[in-house]
This record gives C-alpha cells, sequence and structure tokens, in this order.
C-alpha cells in the first residue's frame, strides 16, 4: 500500500486555504513587511484577495505559490503606503514559532544549550531580516518555504537564473556578516 501525499485544498474552500496555507502567508508577509500588525493585515487581504479572485486563479502554478505571490504583491503595496511606519520590533512575533534550526533537537538538550542554540538561530534570523528585500525574498522563498527556482520566479516576477544568482549572493552576505559577528566575540 502506498501513501499519497494529502491533496491541496480546492481554490473554492478558502477555510482550507487559510488552514493549509495561513502560516506560510503570514510569514511570508511578515519577512517583507517586518512587522506583525502589518502582517496580520496583509495575510487578512490576501485570502480575501484569493477568495474574490478563485475565478483568474489558472492552475499553472500551485496554490501555494499562487497565495504566496498574493501576498508578495500586497505586503509591496502595504509598504508603499504612507500610514506604513518603518519601526521593526524584534522579539514581538517571529515567524513559525521556533527558529529553523530547531526541527530536529538532539535529546533531552540542557536549558542552556537550547538557549544557545536559539539565540544562534535567532541572530542568524535578524541577519536575513536585514538583508535589502530583492535578495531577502528569494532566500527566504528557497530556505524556509522550500520553493524551487521556478517557483520563486513566478512569485517575484523575476527569471530563474536572476533568482538563483540572488540567492546566491544572498548567502554570501549573511554569511560574511556571520564571520564579521564571530570576530568580535
Amino acid at each position: 500500500m502506498q501513501l499519497q501525499p494529502p491533496a491541496e485544498p480546492s481554490i473554492l474552500d478558502i477555510r482550507g486555504l487559510m488552514e493549509s496555507y495561513g502560516e506560510d502567508v503570514w510569514n511570508y508577509a511578515y519577512v517583507i513587511t517586518r512587522n506583525t500588525y502589518t502582517a496580520d493585515d496583509v495575510a487578512q487581504d490576501v485570502f480575501i484577495k484569493a477568495y474574490r479572485s478563485q475565478t483568474s486563479f489558472r492552475g499553472e502554478a500551485s496554490v501555494k505559490t499562487w497565495l504566496l505571490r498574493i501576498t508578495r504583491n500586497t505586503a509591496l503595496s502595504y509598504q508603499k503606503k504612507a500610514f506604513v511606519r518603518k519601526v521593526v520590533l524584534f522579539g514581538d512575533r517571529t515567524p513559525g514559532g521556533e527558529p529553523d534550526g530547531a526541527a530536529f533537537p538532539p535529546p533531552s538538550p540542557s536549558a542552556e544549550s537550547e538557549f544557545l542554540d536559539r539565540e544562534v538561530a535567532d541572530e542568524l534570523w535578524r541577519q536575513v531580516l536585514k538583508l535589502p528585500s530583492q535578495f531577502r525574498d528569494p532566500l527566504v522563498l528557497s530556505v524556509h518555504y522550500q520553493l524551487s527556482m521556478e517557483e520563486i520566479a513566478a512569485v517575484t516576477g523575476l527569471s530563474p537564473g536572476t533568482v538563483k544568482s540572488r540567492i546566491h549572493r544572498a548567502k554570501k552576505k549573511v554569511a560574511s556578516k556571520w564571520k564579521g559577528a564571530d570576530e568580535y566575540e
């Protein structure tokens, strides 16, 4: 007996879409806006837009890619509006609840090692968020959402070659800043 992956929710099932992709949409909105309240508003607007424009979904990309594209456009639109402040409050709410490095923790780690691991992951996340959006967005879509180059190209409107180049450059920028931080410790 072969197990099949769960089917994507129907584009007509807005509740299913919200349950399946709500966290991804919110996290990506947060990466772009760097503000929890704006990310909340963007996520809500994304699902309203998806519901209203469900007939325009052509099925050329996955539902997730389509929703992330709407998220990107909506978040960028929010940033252009005059009332959005450019203040980022770290520690208010972090995307995903857990840092990326905590998926497979060692068996029964000490409280000290958990704290240090979380600090390292948080610092790495802060370095990624400091990147200009042209590098940050493709990197987050690749590493966090594990989208292919073609899917990232569809979300961002860039060519796959440009996506690959920007991800490479983003990784180099984060690595160079990370090495610089280690030199002073």
